[in-house]
């Protein structure tokens, strides 16, 4: 049908009703593995929201890529959207350094009045804590040089540093497992451990998907999803590497160095 105007009126689709009663299973099912220890009903709600947002994704790649109907108004309502997300998403961090700041600042008598906690050995921040810090600060110059090739139209640079820094987000990836395995506290030790490895944990969680981010952007490059002045998805893949290389730092500032 023909439109008079430049913006995208969405087709009915079955995958936001879907997913969200998959996302309540799963909410329940995490309840029910925390209490009774079920882990195979949560790792199947949890396929089944991978999947669906595989299709639904699908969907919005036929929508942009091969229909057309992200034009310039379009992505810059989407472009609106992504700093909203983004800016939840700090407010989801502030949380955490609100919740921290709180006991360190003013430690009650349960934990000895004392931060850290007299029974806790915090981590050493010249160790893993600064590799960690040296990693996302090179993998947002490797992204933001990934962008400007993109830019520039040049794919083999783009492609290049854009494969730099996925592996710099799987090598920190790796490092924080084994800082965890390492780690001398556990979640359970006094507000302490909470609160790192909630804040530490979101945070890596959050890596994770970043890194998926980058990859998905990876293989729509390789198929030439994108040109130099229409490649929102990779944009707001780097603007999300961004936001998670910024987040660190003030968490290694916070909870490694100054909460040490």
């Amino acid at each position: 049908m023909m439109k008079n105007h430049h913006f995208h009126l969405v087709d009915p689709s079955p995958w936001p009703l879907t997913i969200s009663f998959v996302i309540l299973n799963y909410v329940s099912f995490s309840i029910m593995f925390f209490n009774k220890n079920f882990l195979f009903p949560m790792i199947t709600m949890m396929m089944m929201i991978l999947w669906i947002m595989m299709l639904w994704w699908r969907d919005i790649l036929r929508e942009s890529t091969y229909q057309g109907f992200h034009t310039q108004s379009v992505m810059i309502s989407m472009k609106y959207g992504m700093l909203l997300f983004i800016s939840s998403e700090i407010l989801f961090f502030f949380s955490f350094f609100w919740n921290f700041f709180h006991h360190s600042l003013s430690p009650n008598m349960e934990i000895g009045m004392i931060w850290p906690p007299l029974s806790i050995i915090s981590f050493n921040p010249m160790h893993i804590p600064l590799m960690n810090t040296l990693i996302l600060l090179s993998s947002g110059m490797t992204i933001t040089w990934s962008h400007s090739s993109m830019i520039n139209n040049n794919l083999s640079q783009t492609k290049k540093s854009l494969i730099l820094t996925i592996i710099l987000g799987f090598y920190f990836t790796f490092l924080q497992k084994y800082e965890y395995s390492e780690a001398p506290f556990t979640i359970s030790d006094s507000v302490y451990g909470s609160s790192f490895f909630l804040t530490t944990g979101f945070h890596g969680i959050h890596v994770i998907i970043g890194t998926m981010f980058l990859m998905h952007s990876f293989l729509r490059l390789n198929k030439l999803h994108f040109i130099n002045n229409h490649h929102l998805g990779m944009e707001m893949s780097i603007w999300y590497w961004h936001f998670v290389d910024v987040v660190w730092l003030f968490l290694y500032i916070t909870i490694y160095w100054w909460g040490k």
